[in-house]
């Protein structure tokens, strides 16, 4: 199969009038031209070609941190949907966002504002749906366990799941007040007391119980932390840490094996991170909007002074392709250089050796994109296949 007429976007340039060949799934030629019909036989998956007409062709999104999957399965507090449901219709969701490997955010912490839908039954049970489901889902589906230090009860649960070969990442989180997200105290007790309906009183007193707690059990969370990171290690499980604040937390993190630092919130902690060999993540809306919603460092920011090594959906993929293209007017290297922290970069950081590129031998795992505006997904191939389309793709044959 032909896909003529795009503007391919590579790993070093984008060819303007490009075509790139697919077989069995996997790309085995690129060309600097657009094939004429007669030079697109009938190969490939499907026996037709695609002609892009001058659209984009990039490669497929990785996207190592999407927090959509428990909105999915439980779109209003208690209002469970069939498990079967939601996992599908998250799966178009980032089929049409271009995203083909997605890695679902999940958190073991029952305590959480989210309830139930965080408890260790629920998010195993949607962790095992995830897995089983892998041959009726169209993306391919990975799981990112957030494991929050401060509840040590999860260990043995997210233990097991490693074990299963059920986990492909876990980042080290910490929601507690004071530090990380939530450093600036008098905003956060502020929100506690907007989104729990609180007086200014008793949500500071929840805010000074939760960091006590977190105080009493300091020499606990050390022992979970050296706990899980050993886990990581024997089952070869990437390592990410969370929310970075400080120059301390980086060092901490690196040692115990982190290789991504995941949302830094300051830019002493993202220079850090980039000095000692971690990849920065941060979300694509941040990015998209040039701010941090929480009022953290800015993704826009971060890019401008280099710091910044991938972009994640974070809780919208449809922000990814919009996002790539804004930090495009500002990269050195153009669309080039922004296409690569959504596609090469997360696919490095997370040991895939096969796919975020456009390259001969990779999967065909590829976005066909309209940039005009703030960008349109076309279509959205997997291993070849087209797993996601608005109609108005030309097909030849």
């Amino acid at each position: 199969m032909w896909l003529s007429d795009f503007r391919v976007v590579t790993p070093d340039r984008v060819i303007p009038r490009g075509s790139v060949r697919v077989e069995d799934g996997r790309i085995v030629e690129i060309a600097d031209t657009a094939m004429p019909d007669a030079a697109m036989p009938d190969v490939g998956m499907t026996g037709d070609g695609m002609t892009g007409d001058g659209l984009l062709l990039l490669p497929g999104f990785v996207d190592m941190h999407g927090d959509m999957v428990e909105r999915e399965v439980e779109p209003r507090p208690n209002v469970r949907m069939p498990m079967e449901l939601g996992l599908r219709d998250l799966d178009r969701r980032l089929a049409a966002s271009g995203v083909t490997t997605a890695y679902a955010a999940v958190s073991f912490h029952p305590g959480s504002a989210y309830g139930h839908i965080r408890h260790f039954d629920q998010t195993s049970a949607i962790i095992r749906a995830l897995k089983s489901m892998g041959n009726v889902l169209k993306v391919d589906h990975k799981v990112h366990a957030r494991f929050e230090i401060t509840f040590p009860d999860a260990l043995g649960v997210v233990e097991g799941l490693i074990a299963e070969g059920a986990v492909d990442l876990v980042s080290l989180t910490d929601h507690t007040p004071g530090q990380g997200q939530y450093r600036d105290i008098e905003a956060h007790v502020a929100r506690v007391a907007r989104e729990k309906g609180l007086s200014q009183t008793d949500a500071e007193g929840e805010v000074a119980r939760r960091i006590a707690e977190k105080r009493s059990t300091a020499g606990d969370m050390a022992a979970t932390l050296r706990a899980i990171a050993a886990i990581c290690r024997t089952h070869g499980v990437a390592l990410a840490s969370h929310d970075d604040d400080t120059v301390e937390k980086v060092a901490l993190m690196q040692a115990l094996g982190a290789g991504i630092s995941e949302f830094p919130v300051t830019v002493e902690a993202a220079t850090e991170a980039r000095a000692r060999g971690l990849a920065t993540a941060m979300g694509a809306p941040n990015a998209l909007r040039g701010q941090s919603y929480s009022g953290n460092l800015s993704a826009r920011a971060a890019h401008g002074m280099g710091l910044l090594d991938i972009l994640a959906s974070d809780y919208h993929p449809s922000a990814l392709l919009p996002a790539v293209l804004e930090l495009a007017k500002a990269d050195p290297a153009g669309l080039v250089g922004s296409t690569l922290l959504a596609t090469l970069n997360p696919a490095r950081a997370m040991g895939l050796t096969d796919r975020g590129a456009i390259a001969p031998c990779m999967m065909a795992d590829l976005v066909i994109a309209d940039d005009s505006g703030i960008g349109h997904v076309r279509a959205t191939l997997r291993a070849g296949r087209v797993i996601y389309s608005d109609g108005s793709v030309a097909m030849t044959g």
